[in-house]
């Protein structure tokens, strides 16, 4: 398993559309793409930093993901993810180093990515997403 880079840094918010004109408005970025992730019960906006992207999240349930961990938390940054070769095989290479996976395998995701989740307890408290093309 190699990383390549930071693919992006997830940031959960309340109100998408709020947070794309702060992002535009104030930061001066520009949304390229806006997703409906319907299995993930989120929403999600993009945009690039460089080389890295920053995901704008937000729930379309309370009791999706990102519903719950803006009840639990409020909004914030939720995950950093990094590029792999292969998710799936990233996955089982990190099992097999003892750490704690949400995913065993690999799904789609936002963009087309296959993704996968390292869980927090394992990882120093940080979400951790391992994502491929």
């Amino acid at each position: 398993m190699k990383i390549t880079h930071i693919e992006h840094i997830g940031i959960a918010v309340n109100n998408l559309e709020e947070s794309i004109k702060y992002y535009e408005g104030v930061l001066g970025l520009k949304c390229y793409s806006v997703e409906e992730v319907a299995d993930q019960k989120v929403k999600t906006a993009f945009f690039m930093v460089g080389e890295t992207k920053i995901e704008l999240l937000e729930s379309t349930s309370p009791d999706g993901p990102i519903g719950k961990f803006v009840e639990k938390k409020g909004q914030g940054m939720h995950h950093i993810a990094f590029s792999v070769d292969n998710a799936t095989e990233a996955l089982k290479t990190i099992e097999e180093r003892g750490v704690r996976l949400i995913d065993k395998t690999s799904r789609k995701g936002a963009e087309g990515l296959d993704i996968g989740f390292l869980h927090p307890k394992s990882t120093h408290g940080v979400l951790t997403e391992l994502c491929s093309k």
